[in-house]
């Protein structure tokens, strides 16, 4: 490998010579290996194999909660809320008119060719910013807080489709399916890679267990406090704020609530009478 220019760099490829390709960041000289790739939307990359350092932890012993979800990708128990970008409305616009041409095109002809080729490069474009903005936005928690905690979710699991089989055809398949876009485009998982990797031993996972409905300020586990996606109103002491923080916040105290009301030790644990077993 050598550089050209400022934005310039060359790479030894058996067999085809140097090929140059765009400098975008800072080549560590421990690099020892490389991979050349094809992506969908016809573009080559080459990415050299380097084991990045983590970013070290700041020291201030902050500890910080992230809520993930589909109208705000991540929310922090600071208060502050996080958005993964997609495409702009005109670019949304463009993907359905292709995705129509895509459709009433015939199969194997150049004009269905050239709409796939279109569509994978504005799908390309939006993976692109996703990952951006997951890259930026790990770096900044890492260097900002000692312990990061998050949900613990099965996101594999909750992105299985709803249309079931043909003797069990399932219910609200668009819907689901709609919800499953939703949280593939808002990166919960790439997020959560990226902080593992880059603040090793300083991200805990946490039940996610009625997380939502736990009132931070009290602590009272009520479904009816949940007033809507964006408002959360305790019915017990009448705290109020937005539902996503408040449930950022209780990740970050590492409340895992149980689904009888209360952890069992600071707050009593509302169950059915039981039986008491006389023994002989």
């Amino acid at each position: 490998m050598r550089r050209v220019s400022r934005h310039v760099g060359e790479v030894w490829v058996p067999k085809a010579g140097w090929v140059r390709f765009r400098w975008s960041r800072t080549v560590p000289p421990d690099a020892k290996s490389y991979r050349v790739t094809l992506d969908r939307a016809g573009r080559w990359h080459v990415a050299f194999a380097v084991i990045p350092e983590p970013v070290p932890a700041p020291g201030n012993g902050r500890t910080v909660g992230i809520d993930q979800g589909v109208a705000v990708s991540a929310a922090l128990s600071t208060g502050q809320l996080l958005h993964a970008p997609g495409l702009t409305a005109r670019e949304r616009t463009r993907l359905r008119r292709l995705q129509r041409r895509l459709a009433r095109a015939k199969r194997g002809s150049r004009r269905r060719g050239r709409a796939r080729a279109a569509i994978a490069r504005l799908r390309a474009r939006e993976a692109d910013r996703r990952k951006d903005w997951a890259e930026k936005t790990s770096t900044s928690i890492a260097r900002r807080f000692e312990v990061i905690r998050v949900e613990d979710l099965k996101i594999t699991n909750m992105t299985r489709s709803a249309k079931g089989t043909r003797e069990n055809p399932g219910r609200s398949v668009r819907a689901k399916a709609g919800l499953n876009r939703g949280i593939l485009a808002s990166g919960w998982g790439l997020l959560v890679r990226r902080l593992e990797e880059k603040a090793p031993g300083r991200v805990e996972k946490i039940n996610p267990a009625l997380t939502s409905q736990r009132c931070s300020a009290c602590g009272r586990v009520d479904r009816g406090s949940r007033e809507s996606q964006a408002v959360f109103r305790c019915t017990a002491c009448g705290f109020a704020g937005n539902a996503d923080v408040n449930a950022a916040i209780n990740i970050a105290a590492g409340h895992a609530v149980t689904a009888r009301g209360g952890d069992g030790v600071a707050r009593p644990v509302n169950r059915e009478p039981q039986l008491l077993l006389h023994s002989a």
